[in-house]
């Protein structure tokens, strides 16, 4: 019976699923057949496709389609079956949703399974290809697949994530003792991660899904047995036939079990209560995003899934917490729509980032990358595969099938490169595969010195499917070390390796070591670990003292010191951690100039017990958050822990040792902690190392012993019933180091290897143990300054130290490292240069016949390509008699090596066919021939033109142009060679696209093609021609692409200061055998009569010795052992007299000016004479000359003269009449002089002399207050004029003072001068501001005074101004309804009778009347349209005239607009003439009225309305009929009295008159107050009043 989940045990349907008669006959056969066999077990899904289960009825025979469908139509139903029960069986067992999905896929004509479906072939290749997806039992036994591996054609159907808890397992089977090699993978369905079922229920669930699926695919014998043979090249498989007997004893049986597996699937879904119930799946899935700096991006996915999941977002498998990042990330999850938005992405934000969703049934992630682009150092990168289709190639197919071998390439290889610690390195590389299968992606995988590289926050990847790109985000020296690149394609792959240097980031303080590297933490427990570190290469000058360790707690930012004193051994215990949580540690060097920057963090280590962390791996369940809680069990009492085991000493050194020990097996149930004693040897006299408190690891470092002596140890276990006995004691172990520090390397060997790296060999160090790699270092010879050549320890006995300069001589040394400390330095190496090591050069190519005879060939062909770092010496050739295509025996053609790559072979046969092979030499010695080149008839040439030229070079490479050179033709034909036709193609196109660059033909041997495209690749060829015509071309040129490489540089001409012209060229590409080769024309100058040659490092100078026509042409310089450096000056008639004309000025040279002699205004009125020349040396001379009279520095004169700048410059104090004249300066410079002269005379020196005096009042009056910007005005949005001006030299003491037509303007607050601008404010400007405004500065220095004129035309622009602000101010028109018509109006900041208003209708101008209006109200500007009509409708423009410009606001007072308007005027007039003549009470009546009691009351009022109103009287709001007791009356319908004749006290109340007519209603109260005298009757007189008065 197997144990059930703990959430299964609460859901009956689990328990009879478990106890169903047939799943359990099934799982004890299973288990019976287990212990005669193991079982395989692989992962995947588990169907069958509907027309591909036939089986091959040959051994390596193909089957045919016609029997395959025909056996394909009987045997489907079994495999159908056969697949939906083993997934039924595992659904159920795992108690997940696929129940239901595969019983709806049972039905074998549901396309939906048809997508779904796999493959399972032993049939041919071409019904493997027309299989669906995943094999039920195997590896598709296709015979055109390689290894087997499945191909997918629908990918739409994809796998989860393998589960982490998932394991594998094997299982064959024995039948008639015969074994069965044959074996099948049972894939679980989705494979989704089911918590709380242990490593031993999954494992029983999944075997009895892989027993069902097994025991029917073998239900017989005689079904299949297949032997698999593999190869390094193919795979053959051999099948046995099936009998008919056999087929159709499986088709019953196959009928028979589809009617059982749905009397089974009925039951199930009966008693399934709880099918609700299923893992998450993502409906939506995350979508990768690349955006830029700075942008926001949100990611969005949709989860489904019961109980609703829970989902957690990551950032490279870290949880992202919204907390420590505030504003950063918004997480929002919304009904199963879950969101996470990142602001203001930076590149740190390129990541992976990953969704899990978690119920109880299980977990399911999902993916997304995010590139952030720079907009500077561009780079779009990306950690993980661009394509979401792309098929893992650990389950998808192989290329076998699609090609027998794929080629792959690297372009733009990342080379050997170089960073500092800190910065961000990218190192990319194009891949080209052929051929390219869209389907099929390469595999990318990235090593570091062996080791496969993994996606973290230090390392990102990216695959664009063209380039491989990994990108160092922030360099350590754990980075530095030899990466390699490796593209996969199946079976075949190819990689490319480079090594990158990671220097040291610069110290904080000056002096300071280089940071530690490669902190690991070791032997964790659950208070103690041991760090382990490598000390650096870089001491910073004075040896390292020790070593710090910090720690951090994980969620934290407080790193806090674990040791006091510094340690020199590379691995220290840190104690005293919690149990439970995480830590990160980093170490520091300190010497005695300082401490060293930190070194990187190790990855985070849980404060566990061992067993506890295994546990933890096995079982892994919620997202890590960076602290593990622990439980522990209920104590049981009364039991005190026996003595611990297996004490020993694990390591020993100076300054601490450590013990390990096993726990007691008597603990009982209570978990045990531990005091260590300890003693000196040969006493027993034992001391508690932890006094205070018990340690809970079996582990501890024991500090403070004394150096040199002997101590035992012990261990007591204690709990909380006491302490137990003590552990046996340890030996006596010496307190000091055990690692001794290792022996110095010896044998540095340096050997050369390229033009900047050197090998370095060394013999290990001699008994060194614990060996962590060496460090070497380099130096200039004679320089004395070492620098490391790697930051990281080596391992092995052989090192290439790269960057180091060409041509310098350099020394090596070597030192062993291990964790007591660095070793002495090995002995310096011998001295080396640095160049490239010398090869023998690669074979020539492109052999071709330049010309043939009856006893002779000339051959030609092309340099090497790799000519092995020395100089080609020469040429061999051989040939070759071939006979009827055999060829035969190779002779030499020559004894000595020919120079030129053009050579005649004598004493050759007529018409006899040979080959040739040609083999360069240099100095290494003779390298590889050529290969045979095709046979060539020896035969007399006789065509009449020439044959091809050759030696075709290209040089002079730029982004635009080249030169071409090449030999000419040695056959010349009939006649002799008159010229030649340069043709060029680009490289990729067709030989139809060869075009000729000149129309004509050139004599010359030497062609500048321009006009090309900068990037693009071209060919070039050569035809010859004589009178008969063109000869054949020659043969192509390399292809050559049109760039200007880094670094080229120019021919420059020079003439000297003794007037020698020179041309020069540098080089900075030279290697040490590189030399300058000088031509003329292209052709070898020979004559050196006319030109001297000298060189100095890398530069090149040909001096003409006397240039003349002679010397015209173009010059070209080229440098060998160079990739193509060379340029050219073309020397032609006008460049011959400019070059003499300059070579005379410098043989007869004057002083150059930059500028001539000028005279110009200083601050004080000083006049400043001055001139500036090209350069004054030192000894330069100026003589000051006035009208032929040397003056001399003085009180009216100072003189200067600045050798630097050039600079000469004369001041005159006071220009005075006496001053009229010319000026002069001489100059002398060694022999070459100048001079410059000014003339001052008539109005030129009044002018000046003006100026000068204005400029002197100007500085007197500057030394007090004053203004720097006179007064002027502006005009304020507000329609306000300001006047202002700028002061400057202001104290607290100056006074600013306004004035208009010279009365003071009182201001009412005082000017702070603070921003040094003074300003008066005059509000609603008009006529009467006008006037003289003036302002004046004064106080003890002196003053200052400002004048502005507003009037006449000043007065009139600024009107002009303010009327534009008023104009510009005026708002839009708008309409209003009034009782008299329609208004139109428009509202300005203020209104001035200057600004013009005018008023349009349909662009004509408005005619006033009595009817049609316009005016000013305040600030509104209106037209009023009386009583309007149709006729008012139209378009109406009010024009406001500034003085200038006209202004203007438009309405369209028609349609709608004027219907509302004419509506809303009805209406208001309507009720104004209601208003108007509606019944109302004018007057008359009082508010209360007192009278005694027997007295007549006479009450009159006026009243009026049209129509006559009708009159009511009320007493208390009850009408009153009139009597004889009260009179009422109504005269002429004006009037109305009321008269109560001997009042008495009931006539007391409220009384109030109505008038009524249509338009309307008004009442009017007042009260009567009756009252009895007491004395003497008086008459009561009414308070007159208004009277309360009601409208209605």
């Amino acid at each position: 019976m197997m144990a059930l989940p703990f959430y299964q045990k609460h859901h009956e349907h689990y328990d009879r699923a478990y106890r169903h008669k047939e799943l359990q006959s099934t799982l004890s056969q299973y288990q019976k057949e287990e212990k005669r066999k193991s079982a395989v077990y692989s992962h995947g899904s588990t169907a069958y496709t509907r027309g591909s289960a036939a089986y091959r009825h040959g051994s390596a025979a193909a089957y045919s389609h016609e029997s395959a469908a025909a056996y394909n139509h009987g045997s489907a139903a079994y495999d159908h079956e056969s697949a939906a029960h083993s997934r039924r069986s595992a659904a159920h067992s795992l108690g997940s949703e696929s129940l239901s999905k595969m019983s709806s896929a049972y039905d074998h004509e549901s396309a939906a399974h048809s997508r779904r479906s796999a493959a399972y072939s032993l049939g041919s290749e071409s019904l493997s290809k027309r299989s669906a997806a995943y094999s039920l039992g195997s590896e598709a036994y296709s015979h055109g697949l390689k290894d087997s591996n499945i191909m997918i054609e629908d990918r739409s159907y994809k796998l989860s994530p393998k589960a982490k808890r998932a394991k594998q397992s094997l299982f064959s089977e024995e039948k008639e003792n015969k074994a069965i090699d044959y074996v099948v993978p049972v894939f679980t369905g989705r494979q989704v991660y089911v918590s709380g079922i242990t490593d031993t229920e999954q494992e029983r669930i999944k075997e009895s899904a892989a027993y069902i699926a097994r025991r029917n695919l073998f239900a017989t014998g005689e079904g299949i047995s297949a032997t698999r043979v593999a190869t390094s090249s193919s795979t053959e498989e051999q099948h046995e036939k099936k009998s008919r007997k056999v087929a159709i004893r499986e088709s019953a049986e196959r009928l028979a079990l589809k009617k059982t597996l749905e009397e089974t699937e009925e039951f199930h879904r009966k008693l399934n209560e709880d099918k609700l119930l299923h893992a998450p799946e993502f409906v939506i899935k995350p979508r990768s995003h690349t955006v830029w700096e700075k942008q926001n991006v949100k990611l969005h996915c949709t989860v489904t899934g019961w109980p609703e999941p829970r989902l957690t977002w990551y950032k490279n498998n870290v949880p992202i917490n919204v907390h420590t990042h505030p504003g950063k990330y918004i997480i929002e999850s919304r009904y199963g729509m879950h969101s996470l938005e990142i602001n203001k992405c930076d590149f740190e934000d390129t990541a992976q980032y990953r969704a899990s969703a978690m119920n109880v049934k299980g977990e399911l992630s999902a993916y997304a990358s995010l590139v952030v682009k720079r907009y500077k150092g561009e780079f779009d990168e990306s950690y993980f595969h661009a394509g979401t289709v792309t098929m893992p190639l650990s389950f998808g197919v192989t290329p076998h099938g699609y090609a027998s071998k794929f080629e792959i390439h690297f372009v733009d290889k990342f080379e050997v490169s170089f960073g500092r610690e800190g910065e961000t390195m990218s190192l990319g590389c194009t891949v080209i595969i052929h051929p390219d299968i869209k389907r099929f992606h390469p595999e990318i995988q990235w090593y570091r010195n062996g080791v496969l590289i993994t996606p973290s926050k230090w390392v990102q990847m990216h695959w664009s499917g063209e380039r491989a790109t990994l990108t160092l985000a922030h360099a350590n020296k754990e980075d530095e070390g030899l990466y390699t690149l490796r593209v996969v394609m199946g079976d075949y792959y190819e990689q490319y390796s480079a090594y990158v240097f990671v220097r040291d980031a610069d110290a904080e303080m000056p002096g300071a070591p280089a940071s530690p590297l490669d902190v690991e933490c070791l032997d964790a427990n659950k208070d103690y670990v041991i760090i382990s570190w490598k000390q650096p290469a870089v001491d910073g000058g004075s040896p390292i003292l020790g070593y710090f360790i910090d720690k951090c707690e994980v969620g934290t930012t407080h790193w806090s010191q674990c040791n006091e004193t510094p340690v020199k051994f590379a691995r220290f215990p840190v104690t005293g951690l919690i149990e439970g949580r995480s830590y990160i540690f980093r170490v520091r060097a300190v010497n005695k100039a300082g401490i060293s920057i930190p070194s990187r963090v190790s990855e985070p280590v849980a404060a566990l017990d061992p067993a506890d962390r295994a546990r933890l791996r096995s079982h892994p369940s919620a997202p890590w958050t960076g602290q593990i809680i622990v439980t522990e069990e209920e104590p049981a009492e009364g039991v005190v822990p026996g003595p611990p085991s297996d004490l020993h000493v694990i390591e020993a050194t100076k300054n601490y040792v450590v013990l390990s020990w096993k726990p007691p097996g008597e603990r009982g149930h209570e978990g045990v902690m531990y005091f260590v004693e300890k003693c000196t040897a040969g006493t027993e006299n034992w001391q508690r190392v932890n006094t205070e408190i018990p340690v809970k690891s079996p582990r501890f470092a024991v500090f403070d012993l004394a150096e040199g002596k002997s101590y035992r140890f012990r261990v007591r276990c204690c709990n909380s019933a006491g302490i137990g006995e003590p552990s046996e004691a340890t030996e006596a172990t010496v307190v000091g180091d055990k690692l001794d520090i290792p022996k110095a390397p010896g044998r540095i060997i340096p050997t050369r290897n390229t033009d900047t790296s050197v090998v370095v060999t060394w013999t290990e160090s001699k008994d060194a143990k614990e060996l962590v790699g060496y460090y070497v270092e380099a130096s200039i010879a004679g320089s004395g300054r070492w620098e490391p050549s790697n930051n990281n320890p080596v391992k092995g006995t052989r090192f290439i130290c790269h960057g180091l300069l060409t041509g310098e001589n350099y020394i090596f040394r070597v030192r062993a490292v291990n964790a007591a400390g660095l070793s002495e330095y090995s002995q310096e190496s011998e001295a080396i240069e640095i160049k490239a090591a010398i090869a023998a050069p690669s074979p020539p190519y492109d052999i071709t016949v330049l010309e043939s005879v009856r006893d002779s060939m000339v051959l030609g062909w092309k340099q090497p390509k790799i000519i092995g770092g020395a100089e080609i010496t020469g040429y061999y050739v051989n040939y070759r008699e071939v006979i009827d295509g055999v060829p035969g025996k190779w002779n030499e053609a020559n004894i000595k090596p020919v120079s030129e790559r053009a050579y005649r072979i004598h004493n050759l046969k007529e018409n006899m066919v040979y080959q040739f092979q040609v083999a360069a030499a240099n100095l290494a010695g003779v390298g590889t021939p050529s290969p045979p080149t095709r046979s060539f008839k020896c035969e007399e040439w006789t065509i009449a033109v020439p044959g091809p030229p050759h030696d075709l070079l290209c040089t002079e490479v730029r982004k635009d142009s080249l030169i071409l050179l090449w030999k000419p033709p040695v056959y010349i034909g009939r006649n002799p060679v008159t010229g030649y036709y340069v043709d060029v193609k680009e490289t990729e196109a067709t030989d139809e696209h060869w075009r000729s660059v000149n129309e004509k033909p050139i004599a010359n041997k030497f062609l500048k093609v321009s006009g090309l495209k900068e990037g693009v690749s071209y060919l070039f060829r050569v035809r010859a021609t004589n009178q008969a015509g063109v000869g054949k071309p020659s043969d192509t040129t390399d292809p050559v692409i049109a760039q200007t490489r880094p670094g080229t540089k120019e021919m420059e001409v020079d003439v000297d200061d003794n007037g020698v012209i020179s041309l020069n060229f540098e080089c900075d590409q030279m290697s040490p055998d590189s030399k300058f080769v000088w031509s003329k024309n292209y052709e070898p100058i020979e004559d050196e009569s006319r030109l001297a040659f000298d060189a100095k490092g890398g530069k090149s100078k040909a001096a003409f010795k006397d240039l003349g026509e002679d010397d015209l042409g173009i010059y070209s310089c080229a440098v060998t052992d160079t990739d193509g450096v060379s340029s050219s000056y073309t020397i032609d008639e006008e460049e011959m007299k400019r070059l003499l004309a300059l070579s005379h000025e410098h043989k007869f040279p004057t002083v150059p000016l930059k500028s001539e002699l000028a005279a110009e205004l200083l601050e004080k009125g000083q006049v400043r004479f001055w001139l500036q020349a090209e350069k004054l040396s030192g000894n330069a001379k100026v003589n000051f000359v006035f009208n032929d009279k040397e003056i001399v520095n003085g009180e009216k004169y100072k003189m200067k003269v600045d050798h630097n700048t050039g600079l000469i410059e004369m001041i005159m104090d006071k220009i005075e009449d006496s001053d009229e004249g010319t000026y002069t300066f001489q100059l002398q410079d060694g022999k070459a002089t100048n001079q410059s002269s000014l003339v001052l005379i008539g109005d030129v020196f009044k002018k000046l002399q003006n100026e000068a005096d204005f400029q002197r009042q100007e500085w007197f009056r500057k030394q007090g207050p004053h203004f720097i910007e006179y007064l002027g005005w502006e005009v304020t949005a507000d329609c306000n004029v300001l006047l202002k001006c700028k002061v400057a030299n202001i104290k607290k003491e100056t006074h600013i003072v306004w004035y208009k037509d010279g009365r003071e303007i009182m201001v009412d607050e005082e000017h702070d001068f603070k921003d040094g601008v003074c300003t008066l404010l005059i509000s609603e400007f008009s006529k009467k501001d006008a006037g003289i405004y003036e302002v004046i500065l004064k106080d003890d220095r002196g003053k200052d005074k400002s004048k502005l004129k507003l009037v006449e035309a000043a007065f009139a622009d600024l009107m002009n101004e303010v009327c534009r602000k008023i104009a510009v101010s005026a708002t839009e028109l708008k309409i209003k309804s009034t009782a008299e018509g329609i208004r139109l109006f428009s509202f300005v900041n203020y209104y001035l009778e200057d600004l013009r208003v005018s008023w349009l209708h349909n662009d004509a101008k408005i005619k006033y009347t009595d009817r049609v209006k316009t005016g000013v109200t305040g600030e509104q500007i209106w037209l009023q349209i009386s009583e309007p009509t149709p006729q008012d409708k139209g378009k109406y423009i009010m024009e406001l005239f500034d003085g200038k410009t006209t202004h203007t606001r438009k309405l369209d007072l028609s349609g709608q607009a004027f219907d509302e308007a004419c509506a809303e005027f009805q209406r208001l007039k309507q009720a104004a003439v209601a208003e108007r003549n509606r019944a109302r009470i004018l007057g008359g009546l009082p508010d209360v009225v007192t009278i005694q009691e027997g007295k007549a009351l006479n009450l009159t009022c006026n009243v009026w309305g049209d129509p006559v109103p009708e009159v009511t009287w009320l007493k208390n709001e009850k009408p009153l009929t009139a009597d004889a007791h009260c009179i009422l009356k109504y005269e002429s319908g004006k009037s109305a009295s009321f008269t109560m004749t001997g009042v008495n006290t009931i006539d007391s109340g409220r009384y109030s008159i109505l008038v009524k007519n249509k338009y309307g209603t008004e009442t009017s109260d007042f009260t009567v107050s009756v009252f009895i005298p007491e004395g003497e009757d008086e008459v009561s007189q009414p308070e007159p009043s208004k009277g309360d008065k009601k409208k209605v």
